[in-house]
Protein backbone atom coordinates (compact mmCIF):
# COMPACT_ATOMS: atom_id res chain seq x y z
CA UNK A 1 0.00 0.00 0.00
CA UNK A 2 1.16 3.33 -1.08
CA UNK A 3 1.52 6.20 1.13
CA UNK A 4 -0.48 9.03 -0.15
CA UNK A 5 1.38 11.77 2.82
CA UNK A 6 4.49 11.68 0.91
CA UNK A 7 2.57 12.79 -2.20
CA UNK A 8 3.14 16.31 -3.36
CA UNK A 9 0.21 18.45 -4.05
CA UNK A 10 -0.54 18.43 -7.83
CA UNK A 11 0.08 21.70 -9.90
CA UNK A 12 -2.20 23.63 -11.47
CA UNK A 13 0.26 23.86 -14.29
CA UNK A 14 2.53 20.87 -14.86
CA UNK A 15 4.39 19.82 -18.01
CA UNK A 16 6.63 16.37 -18.38
CA UNK A 17 9.45 18.57 -20.74
CA UNK A 18 12.49 19.26 -18.38
CA UNK A 19 12.93 22.43 -19.79
CA UNK A 20 9.96 23.78 -19.11
CA UNK A 21 9.20 26.30 -16.31
CA UNK A 22 5.89 24.02 -14.71
CA UNK A 23 8.06 20.73 -15.09
CA UNK A 24 8.12 19.60 -11.29
CA UNK A 25 10.10 16.37 -10.92
CA UNK A 26 8.66 15.27 -7.50
CA UNK A 27 5.39 15.08 -8.95
CA UNK A 28 6.67 12.47 -11.52
CA UNK A 29 8.27 9.93 -9.21
CA UNK A 30 4.09 8.64 -8.63
CA UNK A 31 1.71 7.71 -11.08
CA UNK A 32 -0.13 10.51 -12.53
CA UNK A 33 -3.27 10.15 -14.14
CA UNK A 34 -5.23 12.75 -16.52
CA UNK A 35 -9.13 13.03 -17.70
CA UNK A 36 -10.43 15.33 -20.17
CA UNK A 37 -13.81 15.83 -20.34
CA UNK A 38 -14.66 12.58 -18.12
CA UNK A 39 -11.89 10.72 -20.35
CA UNK A 40 -8.60 9.25 -18.89
CA UNK A 41 -6.14 10.81 -21.38
CA UNK A 42 -2.42 8.78 -21.37
CA UNK A 43 -0.90 11.48 -23.90
CA UNK A 44 -0.99 14.61 -22.20
CA UNK A 45 1.97 16.49 -22.69
CA UNK A 46 1.37 19.44 -20.46
CA UNK A 47 -1.99 21.05 -18.84
CA UNK A 48 -3.86 23.68 -17.15
CA UNK A 49 -6.70 22.83 -15.04
CA UNK A 50 -7.72 26.44 -14.35
CA UNK A 51 -7.51 27.39 -17.90
CA UNK A 52 -9.14 24.22 -18.82
CA UNK A 53 -6.57 23.07 -21.95
CA UNK A 54 -4.15 19.98 -22.23
CA UNK A 55 -1.45 19.57 -25.20
CA UNK A 56 -1.04 16.36 -27.05
CA UNK A 57 0.81 15.60 -30.17
CA UNK A 58 -0.55 16.32 -33.68
CA UNK A 59 -0.08 12.93 -34.68
CA UNK A 60 3.48 11.92 -35.74
CA UNK A 61 4.68 15.30 -36.79
CA UNK A 62 7.59 16.34 -35.31
CA UNK A 63 9.49 19.82 -35.26
CA UNK A 64 12.61 20.28 -36.33
CA UNK A 65 14.12 19.71 -33.00
CA UNK A 66 12.92 15.90 -33.44
CA UNK A 67 10.22 16.65 -30.84
CA UNK A 68 6.19 16.54 -31.53
CA UNK A 69 3.82 19.40 -32.04
CA UNK A 70 1.51 19.88 -29.97
CA UNK A 71 -2.19 20.87 -30.31
CA UNK A 72 -3.91 22.82 -27.46
CA UNK A 73 -7.54 21.13 -26.30
CA UNK A 74 -9.97 22.96 -24.58
CA UNK A 75 -12.27 21.22 -21.62
CA UNK A 76 -12.78 20.12 -18.48
CA UNK A 77 -9.22 18.92 -16.86
CA UNK A 78 -8.81 16.70 -13.48
CA UNK A 79 -5.17 15.86 -12.56
CA UNK A 80 -4.98 12.89 -10.30
CA UNK A 81 -2.87 10.49 -8.47
CA UNK A 82 -3.50 6.63 -9.56
CA UNK A 83 -3.62 4.12 -6.79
Amino acid sequence: MTDTTARPELPDHLSIDPKSPHFVREVFDHDIGIRFNGTERVDVEEYCVSEGWVKVPAGKTVDRKGKPLLIKIKGKVEAYYKD
